[in-house]
Protein backbone atom coordinates (compact mmCIF):
# COMPACT_ATOMS: atom_id res chain seq x y z
CA UNK A 1 0.00 0.00 0.00
CA UNK A 2 1.47 3.32 -1.01
CA UNK A 3 0.73 6.63 1.27
CA UNK A 4 1.55 10.06 -0.26
CA UNK A 5 4.16 12.24 1.80
CA UNK A 6 1.68 15.37 1.64
CA UNK A 7 -1.90 14.35 2.73
CA UNK A 8 -4.31 16.74 2.12
CA UNK A 9 -6.12 16.47 5.18
CA UNK A 10 -5.58 15.57 8.96
CA UNK A 11 -2.87 15.91 11.56
CA UNK A 12 0.76 17.11 10.37
CA UNK A 13 2.55 14.32 10.29
CA UNK A 14 5.29 14.07 13.34
CA UNK A 15 8.46 13.66 11.75
CA UNK A 16 8.06 16.55 8.35
CA UNK A 17 11.25 17.73 6.89
CA UNK A 18 10.22 19.71 3.28
CA UNK A 19 12.25 19.76 0.35
CA UNK A 20 10.83 22.05 -2.37
CA UNK A 21 11.21 20.25 -5.91
CA UNK A 22 12.04 23.71 -7.81
CA UNK A 23 15.14 23.47 -5.44
CA UNK A 24 16.33 19.99 -6.54
CA UNK A 25 15.56 20.98 -10.39
CA UNK A 26 17.66 23.66 -10.26
CA UNK A 27 20.24 21.82 -8.66
CA UNK A 28 20.15 19.12 -10.42
CA UNK A 29 21.08 16.71 -7.18
CA UNK A 30 20.67 17.75 -3.43
CA UNK A 31 21.50 15.61 -0.74
CA UNK A 32 19.98 16.15 2.39
CA UNK A 33 20.62 14.39 6.27
CA UNK A 34 17.57 14.55 8.36
CA UNK A 35 17.73 13.66 12.10
CA UNK A 36 14.31 13.44 14.37
CA UNK A 37 14.23 15.27 17.75
CA UNK A 38 13.09 13.89 20.68
CA UNK A 39 9.84 15.59 20.72
CA UNK A 40 9.22 13.69 17.23
CA UNK A 41 10.75 10.14 17.58
CA UNK A 42 8.06 10.45 21.15
CA UNK A 43 5.19 11.10 18.99
CA UNK A 44 5.98 8.88 16.32
CA UNK A 45 6.62 5.70 18.66
CA UNK A 46 2.85 6.55 19.50
CA UNK A 47 1.45 6.48 16.48
CA UNK A 48 3.69 2.79 15.59
CA UNK A 49 2.75 1.63 18.70
CA UNK A 50 6.35 1.10 19.88
CA UNK A 51 7.97 1.61 23.49
CA UNK A 52 10.15 3.93 22.31
CA UNK A 53 12.57 5.34 19.73
CA UNK A 54 16.39 6.51 20.57
CA UNK A 55 17.49 7.42 17.51
CA UNK A 56 16.31 7.84 13.72
CA UNK A 57 18.23 9.67 11.21
CA UNK A 58 18.50 9.26 7.33
CA UNK A 59 20.36 10.56 4.24
CA UNK A 60 18.52 11.40 1.20
CA UNK A 61 19.19 11.86 -2.34
CA UNK A 62 16.83 14.19 -4.51
CA UNK A 63 17.30 14.39 -8.29
CA UNK A 64 15.49 15.78 -10.95
CA UNK A 65 14.47 13.39 -13.65
CA UNK A 66 11.92 12.75 -16.61
CA UNK A 67 13.31 16.16 -18.33
CA UNK A 68 13.04 18.12 -14.72
CA UNK A 69 9.55 16.64 -14.61
CA UNK A 70 9.88 14.57 -11.43
CA UNK A 71 11.67 13.77 -8.56
CA UNK A 72 13.74 10.60 -7.45
CA UNK A 73 13.98 9.97 -4.17
CA UNK A 74 16.97 7.48 -3.20
CA UNK A 75 17.67 7.44 0.75
CA UNK A 76 19.05 5.24 4.22
CA UNK A 77 17.58 5.12 7.20
CA UNK A 78 19.28 4.01 10.57
CA UNK A 79 16.95 4.39 13.95
CA UNK A 80 17.19 2.29 17.62
CA UNK A 81 13.55 1.54 18.47
CA UNK A 82 12.05 -0.50 21.27
CA UNK A 83 9.68 -2.98 20.15
CA UNK A 84 7.34 -5.01 22.52
CA UNK A 85 7.70 -8.93 22.87
CA UNK A 86 4.67 -10.60 21.64
CA UNK A 87 4.79 -13.28 23.99
CA UNK A 88 6.27 -11.66 27.13
CA UNK A 89 5.49 -8.32 26.64
CA UNK A 90 8.87 -7.45 27.46
CA UNK A 91 10.96 -4.43 25.51
CA UNK A 92 12.58 -5.32 22.70
CA UNK A 93 15.70 -3.26 21.49
CA UNK A 94 16.66 -3.09 18.26
CA UNK A 95 18.70 -1.55 15.27
CA UNK A 96 16.98 -0.73 12.54
CA UNK A 97 18.46 -0.14 8.47
CA UNK A 98 16.66 0.34 5.54
CA UNK A 99 16.93 1.31 1.99
CA UNK A 100 14.53 3.12 0.28
CA UNK A 101 13.08 4.84 -3.12
CA UNK A 102 10.18 6.61 -4.16
CA UNK A 103 9.19 9.16 -8.03
CA UNK A 104 7.28 11.84 -7.16
CA UNK A 105 5.50 13.75 -9.83
CA UNK A 106 3.14 16.75 -9.88
CA UNK A 107 -0.51 16.56 -9.13
CA UNK A 108 -1.35 17.03 -12.57
CA UNK A 109 0.84 13.71 -13.84
CA UNK A 110 -0.83 11.46 -11.27
CA UNK A 111 -4.06 9.72 -11.72
CA UNK A 112 -6.84 10.54 -8.71
CA UNK A 113 -7.94 7.37 -6.98
CA UNK A 114 -11.33 7.65 -9.10
CA UNK A 115 -9.04 7.35 -12.77
CA UNK A 116 -9.05 3.58 -14.34
CA UNK A 117 -5.66 2.73 -14.28
CA UNK A 118 -3.80 -0.37 -15.81
CA UNK A 119 -0.39 -0.71 -13.79
CA UNK A 120 1.99 -3.11 -15.62
CA UNK A 121 3.63 -5.79 -12.58
CA UNK A 122 6.97 -5.46 -14.35
CA UNK A 123 7.06 -1.69 -12.60
CA UNK A 124 8.86 -1.17 -9.59
CA UNK A 125 7.20 0.44 -7.03
CA UNK A 126 9.43 2.98 -6.75
CA UNK A 127 8.85 3.91 -10.40
CA UNK A 128 5.13 4.26 -10.04
CA UNK A 129 4.91 8.30 -9.15
CA UNK A 130 3.61 9.86 -5.72
CA UNK A 131 1.57 13.30 -6.40
CA UNK A 132 4.06 16.51 -4.48
CA UNK A 133 1.28 18.85 -3.19
CA UNK A 134 2.34 22.40 -4.09
CA UNK A 135 5.72 21.13 -5.51
CA UNK A 136 6.52 19.78 -1.88
CA UNK A 137 8.09 16.54 -0.77
CA UNK A 138 8.33 15.45 2.59
CA UNK A 139 11.17 13.61 3.02
CA UNK A 140 11.10 13.05 7.09
CA UNK A 141 7.49 11.36 6.30
CA UNK A 142 8.65 9.77 3.93
CA UNK A 143 11.82 8.49 6.19
CA UNK A 144 8.68 7.65 8.90
CA UNK A 145 6.69 5.25 6.45
CA UNK A 146 9.47 3.05 5.72
CA UNK A 147 10.73 2.83 9.11
CA UNK A 148 7.39 1.28 9.82
CA UNK A 149 7.80 -1.07 7.07
CA UNK A 150 11.46 -1.65 8.07
CA UNK A 151 9.80 -3.22 11.76
CA UNK A 152 10.09 -6.72 12.90
CA UNK A 153 6.11 -8.02 12.57
CA UNK A 154 6.50 -10.20 15.57
CA UNK A 155 9.48 -8.85 18.20
CA UNK A 156 10.23 -11.39 20.67
CA UNK A 157 12.35 -11.66 23.37
CA UNK A 158 16.00 -13.48 23.98
CA UNK A 159 15.83 -16.95 24.24
CA UNK A 160 11.76 -16.78 23.81
CA UNK A 161 10.90 -19.62 20.94
CA UNK A 162 8.22 -18.08 18.21
CA UNK A 163 7.61 -19.15 15.18
CA UNK A 164 5.17 -16.97 13.24
CA UNK A 165 2.82 -17.47 10.67
CA UNK A 166 1.20 -16.10 7.90
CA UNK A 167 -2.62 -15.61 7.22
CA UNK A 168 -1.72 -18.13 4.24
CA UNK A 169 -0.58 -20.44 5.92
CA UNK A 170 -3.51 -19.77 8.54
CA UNK A 171 -5.97 -20.35 5.55
CA UNK A 172 -5.10 -23.41 4.66
CA UNK A 173 -4.81 -24.76 8.28
CA UNK A 174 -8.10 -23.55 8.57
CA UNK A 175 -9.54 -25.42 5.14
CA UNK A 176 -7.85 -28.64 5.95
CA UNK A 177 -10.01 -31.75 7.01
CA UNK A 178 -10.09 -32.83 10.53
CA UNK A 179 -7.42 -35.32 12.01
CA UNK A 180 -7.65 -37.00 14.99
CA UNK A 181 -4.26 -38.24 14.75
CA UNK A 182 -2.46 -34.98 13.83
CA UNK A 183 -1.33 -32.75 16.63
CA UNK A 184 0.94 -29.90 17.63
CA UNK A 185 4.33 -30.54 15.79
CA UNK A 186 6.54 -31.05 18.19
CA UNK A 187 8.96 -29.24 15.98
CA UNK A 188 7.17 -26.28 16.33
CA UNK A 189 6.15 -24.85 19.49
CA UNK A 190 3.01 -22.89 20.02
CA UNK A 191 3.84 -19.48 21.50
CA UNK A 192 0.56 -19.78 23.17
CA UNK A 193 1.38 -22.60 24.93
CA UNK A 194 4.77 -20.63 25.82
CA UNK A 195 3.04 -17.56 27.19
CA UNK A 196 0.42 -19.63 29.14
CA UNK A 197 3.63 -21.48 30.98
CA UNK A 198 4.91 -18.15 31.50
CA UNK A 199 1.41 -16.87 33.12
CA UNK A 200 1.66 -20.25 35.67
CA UNK A 201 5.49 -19.23 36.69
CA UNK A 202 4.31 -15.96 37.92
Amino acid sequence: MRNTTQPSAGPAPEFSRIVRADAVHRDGDLVETIEATEAERKALAERFELEGIGRLTARVRLRSVRGGQMVRVEGELQADVVQTCVITLEPVPAEVSDRFGALFAPESMVPGEEDEIEIDPNIAEEDIPEAMTNGRIDIGELTAQHLSLALDPYPHAEGVAFDGYSEGEEEEEAAAPADDDAGADPEKPNPFAALERLKRQN
